[in-house]
């Protein structure tokens, strides 16, 4: 997703607006309002709605602003579908950070899922849940409108329908759609969750296929082939983040990270120019940078590839690592689970952390080390088994 902005709050959840859905809003408007008669025919036939189509396009602009309506009434039902959600996992005690209404449609970010299946199940349900009501919801408000309201009858007709669909779509067995962890809760109820996980991952995967293969079909569905691409690369984001934390349970940052003593360090006079030609020679991307005197030593900064190549090559030899270094430092506790530094990497952007204790650098963790880890876990079942390196040994290699 791109930048947010927050517009409110729901039960004291912030509700917030990416960038994509001010795209998507007046596209939805348009679609709905090109659109207008072939839906108004359908919902006369369905529903016995009795709208006259001609009623609605007597300016050129009418049918626009019923589509702008119907659309902000759509992503209504998406912020409650999402609240159905959120609501649900508070009550098992997971805190929402918020509420997001992008491109796709409305995403609830819970600060942890569930590992329980009954609680994961319930979780997953009662979004649909809550759409199904609002269609209903909508279909007795279009039932009492009186006939005469050609506008409101088609918006609450057409959110009746749409909700319902909505509901049934997202039970699709893929991730992130809630079929997709609904089928997971299933899966879950009598073998690991890591293990229901990669079996639903594999079963949304097969899904997105499918989905892709019928985008293909001409005329070619180019929102289906998004999507078909969308719940691929979600399923596999989803597998893979779980296989690592379970494969970095009880792992923490000290278990996996190359020690102090093992660190390659520069000072803040070592000229930008050596400290390249250090990278070449070491292949280390990034070095703690040490400030040594009469007292002892003091981490003051850390230096990466970035830093030094903002310097032209001809002037590195009149530029130090004091004039380039990042000062402001992201560190974390060698106490600290593995999968917390890895969030930390992630949301930070960064490839390595500083690992300190009680203001001394007692190690470092970089993206390498993270990933040696994971592969010695997954094919041994332990960090540092018999004979097996450890992570720490491994080249720094650029990332």
């Amino acid at each position: 997703m791109m930048k947010s902005f927050k517009i409110g709050s729901l039960f004291g959840i912030p509700i917030k607006l990416d960038l994509t859905f001010l795209l998507v809003l007046p596209l939805f408007a348009y679609l709905i309002g090109v659109q207008l008669e072939p839906v108004v025919e359908i919902l006369n036939v369905t529903m016995g709605a009795g709208i006259d189509a001609d009623a609605l396009t007597t300016e050129w602009w009418l049918p626009y602003l019923v589509g702008l309506i119907a659309a902000i009434g759509l992503f209504v039902g998406v912020v409650l579908h999402e609240l159905g959600h959120s609501l649900t996992a508070q009550r098992y005690g997971f805190p929402i950070d918020s509420i997001t209404l992008w491109l796709l449609g409305g995403i609830a970010a819970l600060t942890e899922m569930p590992e329980d299946w009954r609680q994961e199940f319930t979780i997953a349900i009662a979004g649909p849940i809550v759409s199904v009501l609002v269609g209903i919801g909508s279909y007795v408000v279009f039932f009492f409108l009186p006939e005469t309201f050609d506008g409101a009858r088609f918006v609450f007709g057409y959110l009746a329908i749409l909700n319902v669909f909505l509901a049934v779509f997202n039970m699709i067995p893929a991730f992130p759609m809630d079929g997709g962890r609904v089928l997971r809760a299933f899966l879950a109820r009598n073998q690991p969750y890591a293990k229901a996980t990669q079996q639903a991952a594999s079963i949304g995967k097969l899904f997105a296929i499918l989905m892709g293969l019928f985008g293909l079909i001409p005329p070619f569905n180019i929102i289906l082939l998004g999507l078909a691409f969308f719940v691929y690369i979600a399923a596999s984001s989803e597998a893979q983040q779980v296989t690592m934390k379970a494969a970095f349970q009880d792992v923490t940052v000290g278990d996996i990270m190359t020690p102090a003593g093992d660190l390659h360090t520069v000072e803040p006079d070592t000229t930008v120019s050596e400290l390249i030609q250090r990278m070449f020679t070491e292949r280390h991307t990034g070095y703690p940078v040490i400030e040594r005197d009469a007292y002892g030593e003091r981490l003051v900064g850390l230096v990466t590839l970035t830093d030094a190549r903002e310097i032209d090559p001809v002037e590195r030899e009149a530029y130090t690592v004091e004039d380039v270094m990042t000062t402001d430092l992201k560190t974390i506790s060698p106490d600290s689970d593995a999968m917390t530094a890895i969030d930390d990497m992630r949301e930070s952007n960064i490839g390595r952390l500083l690992v300190v204790d009680d203001e001394d650098l007692v190690g470092l963790i970089s993206r390498s080390d993270v990933m040696t880890a994971f592969d010695i876990v997954q094919k041994s079942g332990a960090v540092n088994p018999a004979g097996a390196p450890r992570a720490r040994d491994q080249p720094d290699l650029p990332n």
